[in-house]
């Protein structure tokens, strides 16, 4: 009997085979057997909200690709005070390479998958592959090209727009498996108000208020004080004053 092989699967570890991050993220800059490679080395695991996943000036010794959830990135002051500067998603990169600590703190806002790998591993196959140096290179591109439009959002516009944008964010990146041209989704708020207003500039108060009149305005439905309901996200990216 002859067995049927997927051409695109063939060669591909079974680790990796049902992985988003192996398509969209830095592993699909690499062949089948560095995928092998790698993946005898990595180790999938799953976190629960709170955890801190890497710490501001820790030593680093592995980097991860997150598989699903969402991850909270802050940075601390030498008084205490935090400041959340981020969020990463599937199929993020989760680490800084080259670098001896970490600059920020990471968290889990949500359950986490993560797929991770050792610091050793992903730098020497950086230095192996072009392909791989370049997918970083381009996502760290992006995440500045992100930082910069979060910069416009934090630096000009109004309250209401500011959660608009936040929400407009959260819908298109908490599910990798969503279709980029869907109109609706749902999904629940992964940071709590206090972390929204944090991330945002506001105030509590503020931030409850402007989701009160989106939900009010027909643009939001929210159920259970959390789970937000987007049924049209063209009339959310205009009231983010995208």
């Amino acid at each position: 009997m002859t067995v049927r092989q997927d051409v695109h699967s063939a060669g591909i570890p079974v680790l990796c085979q049902s992985c988003e991050a192996r398509h969209h993220g830095i592993c699909g800059a690499l062949d089948p057997e560095q995928l092998v490679g790698l993946a005898k080395t990595s180790s999938k695991q799953t976190v629960e909200p709170g955890v801190e996943l890497i710490g501001d000036a820790e030593t680093v010794d592995s980097y991860s690709n997150v598989l699903s959830g969402v991850v909270k990135l802050t940075k601390s002051l030498s008084d205490g005070r935090q400041q959340i500067v981020g969020l990463q998603f599937a199929p993020d990169f989760l680490g800084r390479p080259f670098k001896a600590e970490s600059a920020i703190n990471a968290e889990a806002a949500t359950a986490v998958s993560l797929c991770s790998f050792p610091k050793a591993s992903i730098e020497r196959m950086m230095r192996e592959s072009p392909g791989l140096e370049h997918r970083l290179f381009k996502q760290t591109l992006n995440e500045l090209d992100d930082a910069r439009d979060w910069m416009v959002t934090l630096g000009r516009k109004s309250a209401s727009e500011k959660v608009a944008s936040f929400l407009l964010m959260i819908a298109r990146n908490i599910d990798p498996a969503l279709d980029p041209a869907a109109q609706s989704t749902r999904f629940d708020l992964p940071l709590t108000r206090a972390d929204i207003a944090d991330f945002l500039g506001l105030t509590i108060e503020t931030v409850s208020r402007q989701l009160t009149r989106l939900r009010s305005d027909g643009v939001i439905r929210i159920e259970n004080n959390r789970h937000i309901v987007v049924d049209s996200l063209t009339r959310l990216q205009r009231r983010s004053g995208a």
